[in-house]
């Protein structure tokens, strides 16, 4: 669901489908990740076919536009289709470094705040920590596997220190990792 409009169930379905695709095992499909995990629409809609699961071209740009963490790109031209970020996949995203707000948010669940306190935030088997803008996208994503919590980092200390951010085109900011004492939960 998102706001006050219902997803069709349908969308959720092939959303979930394009992201285990797109984001950690094209390979699967036969789909090779262009630079920028980028890859061709009609290769995408023909390989999903074969996999015996069809999804029209329709669908795939209703998909794109009606997800709510806006997850998918389509290039300017159309012919091509990207996860916009959280591969676990080796591609290159072509992002370039960005220099974030004086702050960010991290939102987790209960049960990893005492390792994030220790270690910090690591981007596991994906490319890079997943941050967020506002405090409302860090409450959902934290929500997302039980009671959310809230970490705010210090960007402006992080950025004089050496790290780099970067920003996905769906506006989710991404940094490689983040040392616990960067960090400051929420109460």
């Amino acid at each position: 669901m998102t706001g006050d409009r219902q997803i069709p169930k349908r969308y959720v379905t092939i959303s979930k489908y394009l992201s285990k695709h797109l984001r950690h095992q094209p390979e699967r499909l036969g789909l090779e990740l262009l630079p920028g995990g980028w890859v061709s629409v009609d290769e995408l809609l023909l390989a999903s076919a074969k996999d015996r699961f069809e999804i029209s071209l329709s669908d795939l740009h209703q998909v794109v536009l009606t997800n709510d963490k806006q997850r998918f790109s389509f290039d300017f031209s159309g012919e091509l289709i990207r996860a916009n970020q959280g591969h676990s996949t080796a591609v290159d995203l072509q992002l370039t470094t960005q220099q974030p707000p004086e702050v960010l948010y991290h939102g987790t669940n209960s049960a990893a705040v005492p390792i994030i306190l220790t270690e910090g935030l690591k981007k596991m088997s994906r490319h890079h920590v997943h941050l967020s803008a506002n405090l409302e996208t860090a409450k959902r994503v934290g929500a997302r596997r039980g009671s959310s919590r809230i970490f705010i980092l210090d960007t402006t200390s992080m950025t004089n220190d050496g790290f780099e951010f970067y920003r996905s085109a769906n506006d989710v900011w991404l940094v490689d990792a983040v040392p616990p004492h960067y960090l400051q939960l929420l109460e």
